[in-house]
């Protein structure tokens, strides 16, 4: 492993969440004398002119590292314990850094939602980050943490209730108010360009086993359509993020000796309230949100993102009910309040490092879901300082 000069670089910090990611360490972090950071992007004048936006101390360390300059990004994890990667699309631009990392046994955290890639590069390295050391936690942000991390609590209500795990559990989405930005648009054209080139990889992306190599579990709902869902007497809609969010929920699962059992089915959709109404919001959402119009290219471009108002103006509501056998339901909530995207993701990654690095210095080496690597720590610290909440609901 490297020298260690710092603890955390976050690289891609000249990028819209990148420098969220910089402006939450600068500021939350400021007096903490023991955690050593940097910031790390393409342009020193960029980086120069993002520290000093961001209130940024002036002897705040910057680093020049480019995907496309493999000499410029292994001088940079020589200097740190870990690297937040914030430089997506990761299909085009997160490879030789991921490799990088696991190579010389160097933590890495990142904000993908590209199942595609992730499998990938579990495939390519896995085995390599078990015998380097190398803590390669996939998925720090909105996509997936707070769905796996509800998961996680509505289990563990569910097994007091019950006395055991639920086979069945679903994460609905009752409010959430937020924006994508170009990174988000630029994942997801990716994703569709790299299915298109290859037909093989439509399979894996459809497959909601696709990050558990090696196990297959029972066919899951697809929650690509309107429907009532007589749990919850409401009408619910498809929700875009869940290709992903379930895909990590199976990969935790299977880290962590699956403790929900091998038959374990879960699904993901947003509730638009009863009656004809909920069945009417429910149909324009479906409408409204395909896959292709979010990622289309009249999308935002690279750089854009939600103003500094609306992303403290965000908020989200999810809600987990674990099923029993005999009908009996254990709930659990999750809440943010900034923007889910960006406000809290730029949170959420930040603290996944620091929790790693602190409170779970015991983690192996290996390629992993935050919940599974860090759970109820993780849980801690986001609460202490992230501003999310977790509560079981009667």
């Amino acid at each position: 492993m490297s020298s260690s000069k710092f603890d955390i670089v976050v690289y891609g910090a000249t990028g819209f969440t990148g420098q969220l990611v910089a402006e939450y360490l600068a500021q939350h972090y400021r007096g903490d004398r023991e955690l050593k950071w940097a910031m790390a992007g393409r342009s020193l004048d960029k980086l120069k002119s993002v520290r000093d936006a961001i209130g940024a101390p002036a002897d705040t360390p910057l680093i020049v590292a480019d995907a496309s300059d493999p000499a410029s990004l292994e001088a940079m994890i020589d200097q740190t314990r870990s690297v937040i990667s914030t430089v997506g699309p990761y299909l085009l631009y997160g490879s030789e850094l991921l490799a990088a990392c696991v190579a010389t046994g160097t933590d890495y955290f990142d904000l993908c939602g590209e199942p595609i890639w992730m499998r990938q590069m579990i495939d390519a390295h896995e085995a390599t980050a078990k015998s380097t050391g190398a803590r390669i936690v996939f998925s720090c942000g909105y996509d997936s943490l707070p769905f796996e991390l509800g998961v996680f609590c509505v289990q563990e209500e569910a097994k007091k209730l019950f006395g055991a795990p639920a086979s069945r559990v679903k994460g609905r989405v009752r409010d959430m108010k937020g924006t994508f930005s170009g990174g988000t648009a630029a994942s997801m054209r990716a994703l569709f360009e790299a299915a298109a080139n290859d037909h093989s990889l439509v399979a894996l992306l459809r497959n909601p086993f696709a990050l558990t190599p090696g196990f297959e579990g029972p066919k899951q709902p697809p929650g690509n359509r309107p429907m009532l869902d007589p749990d919850l007497d409401s009408w619910a809609a498809p929700f875009v993020m869940a290709n992903i969010n379930t895909r990590n929920v199976h990969r935790s699962n299977l880290l962590l000796g699956f403790p929900y059992g091998r038959d374990f089915i879960y699904d993901e959709m947003m509730l638009t309230g009863p009656g004809e109404q909920g069945e009417a919001l429910a149909r324009r959402i479906t409408a409204a949100n395909t896959a292709d119009k979010m990622g289309g290219s009249g999308g935002p471009k690279p750089g854009e993102g939600p103003s500094k108002e609306e992303r403290e103006n965000g908020l989200y509501d999810l809600l987990f009910v674990a099923l029993a056998p005999d009908g009996r339901q254990a709930r659990a909530s999750v809440k943010g309040d900034l923007d889910p995207g960006y406000g809290s993701t730029s949170r959420m990654i930040a603290e996944c490092a620091i929790c790693l690095l602190r409170d779970t210095p015991e983690v192996a080496g290996g390629i992993w879901t935050p919940g599974a690597a860090m759970g109820e720590r993780l849980i801690k610290r986001l609460v202490d300082h992230a501003g999310l909440t977790f509560a079981v609901e009667r």
